[in-house]
């Protein structure tokens, strides 16, 4: 859901769930793909999607976007756990 006020947008309920889980899943997969770099110089989203494909670099975009999601995410839920 959602919702302004103030001149702010929030979000709530489902969607948010959905967000949070979205971006969660695509930091593991971005995770395990730079371990798999790190060690054995293996990237499973070239190998899967073509290096250098279109869909290759919607998946670093999306988790890139996810990155910043969560540290968007952290720095709120900081503000909300300080303030207690």
């Amino acid at each position: 859901m959602v919702q302004i006020q103030g001149g702010r947008i929030t979000l709530k309920g489902d969607f948010m769930k959905f967000l949070d889980m979205f971006a969660w899943i695509l930091l593991v997969v971005g995770g395990l793909n730079w371990g798999l770099v790190g060690l054995f110089n293996f990237n499973l989203v070239d190998t899967l999607f073509t290096a250098g494909s279109i869909v290759t670099m919607v998946v670093y975009t999306l988790v890139g976007a996810a990155a910043v999601y969560a540290i968007c995410r952290y720095k709120v839920c900081c503000k909300s756990s300080c303030k207690k």
